[in-house]
């Protein structure tokens, strides 16, 4: 499934207009630390992707909604935080449901390419830098390009989502 998942990143990449800078790392991308590693860049500069169940109606569940937030590879995020900025409840998401809403597994999540789109949030401290790697659709896979970018593909609105 990843390469289907990294194919279909490299698709709406180049379909927002943004280069092709999927590169991949055997020794794995799964976590910040893990990704910084293999790029050689501050774990601030990754950009993680965090999955939620937004709840825009607590009458119908089945109608839940990812919101996902891309928060920077050195915060923990704040879950009320997330929520007051995406104006819906948040419950967390498991695997499958991550899977089954994005079309990604936890650890590959991008921030574009998703099979229905997300509410998507960014953390407004990646805004600090220059260069950002993010996830491109599989655990060994990310890409490379700037916050300005990155707000821009996801389709995503500037958020203060950390703890603190």
């Amino acid at each position: 499934m990843s390469g289907t998942s990294v194919e279909r990143v490299r698709a709406a990449l180049l379909a927002a207009g943004h280069p092709d800078t999927i590169r991949a790392f055997p020794e794995g991308t799964r976590s910040a630390v893990e990704a910084a590693a293999a790029v050689g860049c501050a774990v601030a500069q990754i950009a993680k992707s965090i999955v939620f169940r937004g709840v825009p109606d607590p009458a119908d569940p089945s109608r839940d909604r990812a919101v996902l937030v891309v928060a920077s590879g050195a915060n923990r995020v704040n879950p009320a935080k997330a929520a007051c900025a995406g104006r819906m409840a948040l419950r967390r998401a498991d695997a499958a449901w991550v899977r089954e809403a994005t079309g990604f597994a936890i650890g590959g999540v991008a921030p574009l390419g998703h099979l229905a789109p997300p509410v998507v949030l960014v953390d407004r401290d990646l805004a600090a830098f220059d260069s950002l790697w993010a996830a491109a659709g599989s655990p060994t896979h990310v890409f490379a390009t700037t916050p300005d970018e990155l707000l821009r593909i996801s389709g995503g609105a500037w958020a203060v989502v950390r703890e603190g």
